[in-house]
């Protein structure tokens, strides 16, 4: 398994000349603690709450969002290990390349959930269906259209066979 180092990381942003640099605009707050034993994704977190703390210099942006039934949430990965090439994923025993699945060890350790909006008191977003650790960075928040994204002819790859445990299935320690 190939590993990308730091100086693999500082070749890569050298070859393209470019500087990337993101701030958090919130925090995530979930009842999870710890990776192990939560959710893999936000359909098997069914019914699970937690709320979005935007900070303030950002609140302005909430603005007409509570019209959306739904929300996806951009976040960093902070509690990732360093970033792997080939994976073994949460439902399957084969490694796999790791953007072929949603594991958190990425290049650019960035996480997608949409999720239910509850309510909006101010800058804290309440939602429903969340599958992120506590504490964990907000970068974005995006209204979910499922008119913009919704594809009808779709290929899932490795997944055909295990997509339906995605529900029950939990985190283990892999990725920690």
């Amino acid at each position: 398994m190939r590993r990308l180092t730091d100086a693999h990381m500082a070749k890569r942003s050298s070859d393209h000349d470019m500087d990337i640099n993101y701030q958090p605009i919130g925090v995530i707050r979930s009842p999870f603690q710890d990776t192990t034993g939560m959710p893999i994704q936000p359909t098997g977190a069914d019914g699970i709450r937690g709320t979005v703390e935007v900070f303030e210099a950002f609140a302005g942006g909430l603005k007409d969002l509570e019209g959306f039934s739904h929300v996806i949430l951009l976040y960093h990965f902070h509690r990732a290990k360093a970033p792997r090439l080939t994976v073994t994923p949460f439902l399957d025993s084969t490694p796999r390349g790791v953007f072929s699945t949603r594991a958190p060890c990425r290049p650019n350790p960035i996480g997608l959930s949409i999720v239910k909006l509850v309510r909006i008191d101010r800058n804290i977003v309440h939602v429903e269906n969340l599958d992120i650790l506590d504490r964990t960075p907000l970068l974005d928040i995006k209204p979910d259209v499922p008119e913009f994204d919704q594809r009808t002819a779709v290929r899932v790859g490795w997944l055909e066979q295990a997509k339906q445990r995605v529900k029950s299935t939990r985190a283990d320690d892999r990725f920690r």
